[in-house]
């Protein structure tokens, strides 16, 4: 058996956190056999998270074999994890996306991401928000994370 990533002591602590969990939450996992150094690991991680809430659904796909659905989460790397709403069978995309293995303090992203998704609200300040509504062109944002 393989071994698991999240011990005892913080499987109990994120199913604790999960339980605030308000609406359903879909994680699509994009994989790759094509030298993806990382993608087993990230597949078996975000398996283990998913098992921690009714509220938590998880599809897996390779970037390569479904060249559409990639193109339509705008994926292009594997890994990659998009965090998405539910509206019954309807995926809903924020735009949430993760490359690579959520690991270390990125793991800590993940369940705050998960845990927003699931109260469908950002939690942007009022000011924050009337910002953001007077922009007239997309915003194309980033935020890379190194372990260094």
């Amino acid at each position: 058996m393989t071994e698991k990533f999240l011990n005892e002591s913080i499987r109990q602590q994120v199913q604790e956190l999960f339980q605030k969990l308000d609406q359903p939450v879909q994680i699509l996992f994009f994989g790759s056999q094509n030298g993806c150094e990382y993608c087993e690991d990230t597949r078996q991680l975000i398996e283990e998270v998913a098992e921690l809430s009714d509220k938590l659904s998880l599809s897996q796909h390779d970037l390569e074999q479904e060249p559409e659905l990639s193109k339509q989460y705008r994926v292009d790397k594997a890994p990659a994890l998009v965090i998405a709403g539910r509206d019954g069978e309807k995926i809903v995309d924020h735009g949430l996306r993760f490359s690579g293995i959520p690991a270390g303090h990125e793991f800590s992203s993940l369940i705050e991401a998960l845990m927003l998704v699931s109260r469908g609200d950002s939690g942007l300040a009022p000011k924050t928000r009337q910002f953001l509504s007077a922009l007239t062109q997309p915003v194309h944002l980033q935020v890379f994370v190194t372990p260094t």
